[in-house]
């Protein structure tokens, strides 16, 4: 047999052992180890001795988010409001008056000030309309000139507008209070989406990831546009989305089907149509809000907050109707629950689900799954869920989380070896934008939990980085039913790899080891220059 690529003189560490070479042909592997290096080929790469680890899967990012987010005025290093402000005031030169003024990624927790204020941006950008994203996605920050433009009176149901000690709005709108800026925002142009997707891929594949999972699309607070599934399409007729991707579809885009096809999209599209390329994956549900910005839902009030235990994003029971339904039609599901009284409503709602209609293998996730008590863990585990937690998130906003949380609910945060212990397939991922994305920087962080401060957050749910490469590989693959072609390197198996400069599962490499050249399809689409 005459194959297309050999890949040889390289540490390929598969999944289960290791080889030394690896064979492509029409995208596959067909041969590893000896039997590899023993075949014809078309062209033979010799890998200088570099390390080769399945490509990264990302089981939780917001990549069209993250693509255009890439034009926003960038808060995410400012270290106080009134740097927040100069930023606003130096994009305000280069705006005409009147347009729009987009900022992301600020962190009240690591501002002196606090959140910014509607005054505050009123006097850095006079005569604009300005808009700041939390670096959550679960809050944002306006200025007077848009407050005009909304309708105060309506807020929706799981939202709320912060208002300061004179009953006056802060500019502050906090989860589904979002929703009102939509007639100023929304749609997102196909074609901006599109290019968002693009710059988005071409940084994923430089940090070696080749597949992602999008959390939540078509509608939501995370949906940008009703036709964004066309923009994915588009981008990938135009050879511009790079990653394989599999996308949640927002909860409220779906409805009851006719002629007796259950609940879903129209012509009946659930879980797992398409290709290798662009799938529909899980169904996206957003039970409560952020642990950072203190809107989650919990059982006891947050730390210095006595009267604040968060609150749903939708009512209780329409959470168990919707998972019913959902479960009931054959979707996959996953609901964003993060405090722990969230987690606990979802974990109702998944039990009877499951017991009104069992069904094997349903791999419903819960993500984030932020504060988990020891005893939701075991009823995780035995109802077969999959817990979709951020290990990155431990270093970039860990002391914001501690500081909500108090020392006493510190071990139950951002779980990962108890969820490995207790049987469960444990996924990697970022939240990108949320947090930076890269996948080497979150193996170390899901290693050492080190917060930014120092702290060692739940030491006891540090992994192994084996363990860690398993949860950003296979893990990830398997949360998205995709194992069978993604996650490990196997004979049978899509060619997508990354090729590293060291060893990640070594814990002295993990400051120092970077991605060299990335591979899709067993092609080298990405290489350090």
């Amino acid at each position: 047999m005459r194959v297309d690529t050999v890949y040889e003189n390289a540490r390929f560490l598969t999944g289960a052992e290791e080889s030394v070479a690896l064979a492509v042909l029409n995208g596959r592997i067909v041969a590893l180890d000896d039997d590899a290096a023993a075949l014809s080929a078309k062209r033979r790469v010799d890998l200088g001795g570099s390390v080769v680890v399945p490509g990264f899967h990302d089981a939780h990012n917001h990549m069209a988010w993250f693509g255009m987010a890439l034009d926003d005025v960038a808060l995410s290093d400012c270290r106080s409001v009134d740097e927040v402000y100069d930023a606003v005031a130096r994009r305000a030169t280069d705006t005409p008056p009147g347009g729009w003024i987009i900022g992301s990624g600020y962190d009240q927790n690591k501002l002196v000030g606090g959140h910014p204020t509607r005054q505050g941006l009123d006097r850095a950008a006079p005569g604009h309309l300005v808009r700041l994203k939390h670096t959550s996605g679960h809050m944002t920050v306006v200025n007077s000139a848009v407050l005009e433009r909304l309708d105060l009176g309506n807020v929706p149901v799981g939202g709320d507008v912060v208002r300061d000690e004179d009953g006056s709005p802060t500019g502050l709108l906090r989860e589904q209070a979002q929703l009102m800026l939509r007639p100023l925002t929304y749609p997102t142009p196909v074609e901006r989406v599109v290019r968002g997707l693009d710059r988005a891929s071409e940084r994923y594949l430089a940090e070696g990831i080749t597949s992602v999972q999008e959390a939540g699309i078509g509608g939501g607070l995370v949906g940008e546009t009703p036709a964004e599934l066309a923009a994915y399409q588009v981008a990938r007729e135009r050879g511009v989305l790079r990653v394989r991707s599999t996308v949640m579809v927002a909860a409220s885009v779906l409805h009851e089907l006719d002629a007796g096809a259950g609940f879903g999209l129209d012509l009946g599209m659930r879980t797992g149509f398409g290709d290798e390329w662009l799938r529909i994956g899980a169904m996206k549900l957003f039970a409560d809000g952020s642990l950072i910005g203190r809107t989650c839902a919990m059982h006891e009030p947050f730390a210095g907050e006595p009267d604040n235990v968060g609150y749903f994003q939708v009512p209780e029971d329409e959470i168990a109707r919707t998972i019913a339904a959902a479960h009931k039609a054959g979707w996959q599901i996953a609901t964003h629950a993060i405090g722990d009284r969230a987690i606990t409503v979802v974990l109702d709602a998944y039990e009877a689900a499951l017991k009104a209609d069992p069904r094997p293998d349903h791999r419903h996730r819960i993500e984030h799954c932020a504060v988990l008590r020891p005893e939701e863990l075991k009823r995780l585990a035995s109802l077969g869920l999959i817990a979709s937690p951020q290990g990155r998130f431990v270093n970039e906003i860990g002391d914001g989380m501690r500081a909500a949380l108090g020392p006493e609910r510190e071990p139950w945060c951002y779980r990962l070896k108890s969820l490995l212990d207790a049987g469960c397939v444990l996924p990697a991922s970022s939240d990108r934008p949320v947090v930076e994305g890269a996948p080497l920087l979150a193996l170390t962080d899901m290693v050492r939990r080190e917060t930014a401060s120092g702290v060692v957050l739940g030491p006891d749910e540090r992994l192994t980085p084996a363990e860690a490469l398993r949860a950003y590989t296979y893990g990830s693959a398997y949360a998205a039913f995709a194992e069978k072609d993604l996650g490990t390197l196997e004979v049978g198996k899509l060619a997508d790899f990354a090729v590293l400069s060291a060893d990640p599962t070594d814990e002295s490499t993990g400051d120092s080891i970077h991605v060299v050249a990335t591979a899709v399809g067993g092609d080298i689409v990405y290489e350090r220059s």
